[in-house]
């Protein structure tokens, strides 16, 4: 007689670790989660799975503004509950010493979007939502395509804006730009009127923000005492203002990056399937992104032998050119024995501009699209 009784279901962490507690849209929120589930939801209904997937969630503030032990705890409790991989963490300060802790400790995989190359390891994968290495190359290219020449950058004293600023003075050297000032800022935000002041003295025709993103809260204000409106260019800070109302208008006026594309076929055919279970579609990083994430643990679970961390870990190494809701089209998504890296293609981030109706933002470029 056949056992009846339906398997246990496999369990997957999904750890953020940046918290927005009292600003944070409900939406958003909800864009974060649904689209990691509806992926899981739709492949054991359509028979991939042989059995269902309970997603589990944890919020915690780690840095910039909380502390990387509140990452580490909340790392070990949803291995302690079973879970053979993680979605998480995905800032690059959080990642660097939970990385010791999952090498030295849990050894049960994951994958995060932070942008730091040195969160890479034996468990730690990567789909950087936004790249340190990256995102100063298609700035000073854009700069350039803009014909300035003469840069200046803000900075924010941390390691995302240490890593930042490293690739972009190589950047612009490779694009022939010179970076005439740079100054030092706050991670959390502060009147940066007088940094902004010696960049535009120094005679800057253009001014970039290495970092996180939170540094932007004051910068736009020092621009408006100063009367002075250069162009400027961030990352996917920009994507921050789609979690947090407050920081519209901050980002306004800023070509930040992004790695929504309304070009991308695969893409708009998950985000069909999404409206026709949730009644919305929202076209911005957050549903696809974290779609591709599904994905690729997805097919690690369909193939991992046995399903446990190790067996997931090894299988999320033959994840091979897997097409991606993300990016521009024709970006893919592979890992590899050595590749803990995810997007393939250099159309994984877009140039987008920001909207003054605080909910939409408009494409502008893509990199070596000229």
């Amino acid at each position: 007689m056949v056992n009846s009784r339906i398997a246990e279901p496999i369990r997957i962490g999904w750890l953020l670790d940046t918290r927005f507690p009292d600003v944070m849209e409900l939406d958003t929120r909800s864009d974060l989660r649904e689209p990691f589930e509806l992926v899981f939801n739709d492949a054991y209904a359509q028979g991939v799975l042989d059995r269902p997937v309970q997603v589990i969630f944890k919020e915690v503030d780690g840095l910039p503004r909380g502390s990387v032990k509140a990452v580490i705890d909340a790392y070990g409790e949803l291995c302690d509950e079973g879970c053979l991989a993680v979605f998480g963490p995905h800032v690059s300060e959080n990642i660097l010493p939970v990385k010791e802790a999952i090498e030295e400790r849990f050894r049960v995989p994951s994958i995060g979007l932070y942008g730091s190359d040195e969160g890479l390891g034996e468990w730690t994968f990567a789909l950087p939502n936004g790249s340190m290495t990256d995102e100063p190359i298609i700035w000073a290219e854009l700069m350039r395509r803009g014909g300035h020449e003469r840069v200046g950058v803000l900075v924010e004293r941390s390691q995302t804006g240490a890593e930042h600023l490293a690739g972009f003075r190589k950047a612009c050297r490779d694009e022939g730009l010179q970076i005439v000032a740079e100054e030092s800022i706050a991670q959390v935000g502060r009147d940066v009127t007088d940094q902004v002041t010696r960049i535009r003295d120094a005679g800057a025709t253009t001014l970039a923000l290495c970092g996180f993103g939170m540094g932007l809260w004051g910068v736009n204000a020092a621009l408006r005492k100063l009367d002075w409106d250069p162009p400027r260019y961030t990352g996917t800070a920009l994507e921050d203002a789609y979690a947090v109302p407050d920081l519209w208008e901050p980002v306004l006026g800023w070509i930040g990056l992004e790695q929504y594309d309304e070009a991308n076929k695969v893409g708009q055919k998950f985000l069909d399937r999404f409206e026709e279970v949730y009644g919305r579609r929202p076209e911005y990083f957050a549903p696809v992104v974290v779609r591709d994430a599904a994905v690729c643990f997805l097919d690690a679970l369909v193939n991992a032998r046995p399903l446990s961390p190790r067996g997931v870990k090894e299988a999320l190494e033959r994840v091979k050119m897997l097409p991606a809701a993300s990016g521009s089209p024709g970006t893919r998504l592979s890992f590899g024995k050595w590749t803990r890296r995810g997007w393939m293609g250099a159309g994984y981030l877009v140039a987008r501009r920001l909207d003054p109706d605080g909910k939409t933002s408009h494409f502008v470029a893509r990199y070596g699209d000229e």
